[in-house]
């Protein structure tokens, strides 16, 4: 590039065609979702149609074995603990991913994990041959760990992988995946496909078809350039996998930068969760993540999907329909996540937060009117089901896909495997909570349990417009120099960086206006 000053910035020489979506690019983003992501949202809602099938035959497993039926109470704990088993399963794998990550890759970890899905899609889809249960709640848990690791990898993979200017929209291609996985679990789900008696071994066995899938193409595939310069040290490598997602062999810009953010984190070294914890540098960015994260989850998405079927029965709609009008929900979904994978390069992250979390609060909020109202005002039921899909709405184009994108965008790469580990146990404990404590919720509160999600979306959405900055077609250093102002530290590395670079032929230049960019 030959770009210089105040020129390079001006005449759009950043975002030629090394911002361009390549083949290799645009593939490896789609078999990284395809063979993890998508298999998180199909998990998610794998067992809600099934449900009554899957119980009876705990209820006739345990008659044969005993001789005596199942109690009620104890075939509740036994499904209580198949739903939950999965986002508890979520918090351990989430526990694995700054030791694997680190050791083994972002791509290798992918690869690895792979082995979890497979071996819990072989247990649950014999489980009904072998006449046991337990399998399949043992298998909830390992496929928690999968989507625990794959929730947190693949928005790193990919985020480390794209060029700033697509970091976004390819960042928000997991979620859109997530809900495809949701969407095809739910037609697979109908009882006239798989969702009946003898369809639920399979409807549960084939997730692992997508692991299969991703661990016979994903070898083939570049490792994560900044993983292999800054964590391995090999320049050449990274290089070559730069040149390879890019298209074309002039990477210099690119490896100048990661050269600059790995000198700048010289002095801290990886982080730990515990060093990240107490670390005034990164104070906002880990405070940012953590309330996003719960606002994520806390608003009550999960509580949506988990009991959906009840949620439009008690709005009124027929039971023989509800089926139906939760897969129009979940097409809803997908649509809207893909429209946020168009527009989160032109609108930018805050907006996309900002008007999801506003959406949410204000459906929840007509929602309790809508359901407590619904017995008396006949065209309550309807609202209900608009309240419903403007939640949905709300949820797609801000927060569900772009929590995952910030935490890839607002860390370096010596504290993003820490920041995910962080990030990600948060999702997922939020998300067992929700999936434990609904039902009790709705039993003790009725509608004015939504009243808690309202009130969780507004202190999110107001936490959004004060604190999170704009992200969009920075840097990882130019967005890094915004939070330390925030956290009142300085970045020491400007005059060591100029320095460095005067040894380069004619490189001075451009290396002054990308430090006065961001400042």
């Amino acid at each position: 590039m030959k770009c210089k000053g105040e020129k390079r910035e001006s005449s759009g020489c950043d975002e030629g065609p090394k911002g361009k979506m390549t083949l290799l690019l645009a593939l490896v983003a789609l078999i990284s979702a395809f063979g993890s992501s998508f298999q998180y949202g199909y998990n998610v809602s794998v067992i809600n149609s099934p449900a009554p099938f899957m119980q009876e035959f705990y209820n006739r497993t345990y008659l044969n074995r005993s001789g005596v039926p199942m109690d009620s109470s104890f075939q509740t704990l036994l499904w209580s603990l198949t739903v939950s088993m999965f986002p508890l399963g979520g918090f351990f794998g989430s526990l694995m991913v700054w030791p694997m990550v680190n050791n083994c890759g972002r791509k290798g970890t992918l690869l690895i994990n792979n082995l979890f899905s497979i071996v819990a899609a072989v247990l649950m889809g014999t489980s009904e041959v072998a006449k046991t249960f337990e399998v399949i709640i043992l298998s909830r848990v390992i496929m928690g760990i999968y989507a625990g690791l794959a929730s947190n990898v693949v928005p790193m993979f990919l985020g480390e992988l794209s060029p700033k200017n697509l970091r976004g929209a390819i960042g928000v291609v997991p979620q859109l995946f997530i809900t495809v996985g949701i969407l095809v679990a739910q037609i697979l789900g109908l009882n006239s496909i798989l969702g009946n008696a003898t369809g639920w071994p399979v409807l549960l066995g084939i997730t692992g078809i997508p692991s299969l899938v991703q661990l016979l193409t994903l070898p083939f595939f570049p490792e994560s350039p900044r993983y292999l310069l800054l964590q391995k040290g090999d320049e050449e490598a990274a290089r070559r996998a730069l040149q390879k997602l890019r298209g074309w062999d002039d990477v210099d810009d690119e490896i100048k930068e990661m050269l600059q953010e790995d000198r700048s984190e010289k002095e801290e070294g990886q982080f730990t969760v515990f060093s990240l914890c107490t670390f005034r540098g990164l104070r906002w960015q880990l405070i940012s993540i953590i309330v996003m994260m719960m606002g994520q989850q806390l608003s009550g998405i999960n509580g949506v999907f988990y009991y959906a079927d009840r949620i439009f029965q008690s709005a009124g709609v027929d039971s023989n329909s509800v089926q139906y009008v939760t897969v129009s929900i979940g097409a809803i979904n997908v649509v809207m996540t893909l429209v946020a994978v168009l527009i989160v390069e032109s609108l930018g992250r805050r907006i996309l937060l900002l008007a999801g979390f506003g959406f949410c609060c204000v459906s929840c909020a007509v929602l309790t009117l809508a359901l407590n109202l619904q017995n008396t005002v006949h065209w309550m039921s309807y609202l209900s089901i608009v309240c419903v899909i403007v939640y949905i709405i709300g949820h797609a184009i801000g927060a569900s896909p772009i929590p995952f994108v910030m935490i890839t965008e607002m860390f370096l790469q010596s504290s993003r495997p820490a920041a995910f580990m962080v990030g990600g146990s948060v999702h997922w404990l939020s998300n067992f909570t929700v999936g434990l404590v609904f039902l009790y919720m709705e039993a003790g509160l009725g509608p004015y349990s939504f009243l808690i999600f309202c009130a969780i979306c507004l202190a999110t959405l107001v936490y959004v417009f004060f604190i999170v900055p704009e992200t969009k077609n920075k840097t990882f250093m130019e967005i890094n120099r915004i939070m330390a102002k925030r956290n009142k530290v300085e970045i020491q590395e400007d005059k060591e960086e100029l320095e460095d670079f005067h040894t380069v032929p004619g490189g001075q230049g451009e290396k002054k206006e990308v430090f006065s960019s961001g400042l």
